[in-house]
């Protein structure tokens, strides 16, 4: 009714800019303007699935999407040319985690992450074992490869495998495609400049869902870094790095450089400031100011949000990378809604 509207208006004039978000539950929030993932989450809420449901169907909506070639098959080929995949979901309520790591020849990779807390004791599966198990749980063996992927790599292999992640290895892998072996003296070079990775390769889909009844769950899904060394995972499966999730607190979600930010575990620290009481964007610019002291050109993004509902989101400013866009669902908006926040 009409009071509800005048509420709302009163709010918005209320509310000074950048301030914390109006709070209202359930939440849905991701990285990325990856749209289609934040409507099929909000869609599995309102036809009442839980919320690792939600978490599940929406970044699988990006594996299937292929969102920005960064997300699901047929994209960011690793050295040799196959896509792998990297996934996990965590439950805020009973802080299981299921996640999979140098996934192959497997489409679903967040619903395998799923099946590792329904099916196992365990919380990390890896490469070819993981493979096996989806195969086990019922999931198809596909071919991750497409022709784009496969020109890709083609197209990198031209340019003499540029970018790629070795280092004092000899021949110089900064003009040559290897094979290299390790340079007997090492002279330490020290990090590259910047993130290799251009800053277009929008890299994870990580997603935060908190329910009416403020239960919190987290996920991610992501085909790595292009052009890593077989085997290279990131930070995205890594529960505390990529995301996590906790009812009593809230959860957070990681998107960027996962070789600089997993070192960090950034989405641990925003939920215990969070914990702490600190504003949801607050503690995601704290956690992103505290690995620019280590790493002041890395790429990367950080979302989070508490358990009554109040969200915001943080990016370390680069050349190229001055906002970061994510997506947030919440009763207060008519429709998922792209938001967007100036990096620091």
């Amino acid at each position: 009714g009409r009071p509800g509207v005048i509420l709302l208006l009163l709010i918005a004039v209320l509310m000074p800019a950048g301030a914390a978000s109006a709070a209202a539950l359930p939440v849905v929030i991701n990285t990325w303007a990856f749209r289609t993932a934040a409507e099929t989450a909000w869609r599995v809420l309102e036809s009442g699935g839980s919320e690792l449901d939600a978490v599940e169907r929406g970044c699988g909506q990006c594996e299937i999407d292929q969102c920005d070639g960064s997300v699901g098959y047929g994209g960011s080929p690793d050295e040799s040319g196959e896509t792998t995949l990297d996934a996990m979901i965590m439950n805020g309520n009973t802080m299981e985690v299921g996640a999979v790591a140098d996934l192959r020849r497997v489409k679903n990779a967040i619903g395998v992450a799923r099946k590792v807390i329904e099916y196992t004791k365990h919380t990390l599966l890896v490469g070819e074992s993981a493979s096996l198990f989806a195969v086990k749980m019922g999931f198809p063996y596909e071919d991750l490869t497409t022709q784009k992927s496969l020109s890709l790599y083609s197209k990198w292999l031209n340019q003499s495998c540029q970018p790629n992640y070795w280092k004092n290895v000899v021949p110089d892998s900064s003009t040559s495609c290897g094979p290299y072996k390790r340079r007997e003296e090492v002279t330490y070079e020290g990090e590259q400049t910047s993130s290799q990775r251009s800053v277009q390769n929008h890299d994870t889909i990580g997603m935060v869902v908190i329910g009416t009844s403020g239960t919190v769950a987290s996920g991610t899904s992501t085909n790595g870094a292009i052009h890593k060394l077989p085997g290279r995972v990131g930070d995205s499966p890594i529960a505390g790095a990529g995301s996590y999730a906790d009812s009593t607190a809230g959860g957070a979600a990681a998107t960027g450089d996962g070789d600089v930010m997993m070192r960090f575990l950034p989405s641990y620290q925003a939920v215990e400031y969070m914990r702490m009481g600190i504003d949801p964007t607050v503690a995601c610019q704290k956690v992103i100011s505290r690995i620019k002291k280590y790493a002041p050109t890395f790429f990367g993004a950080i979302i989070c949000a508490n358990t009554t509902g109040n969200y915001g989101a943080a990016c370390n400013k680069i050349p190229g990378f001055t906002q970061f866009h994510f997506m947030v669902s919440s009763p207060l908006l008519t429709q998922p809604t792209e938001q967007v926040v100036d990096c620091i």
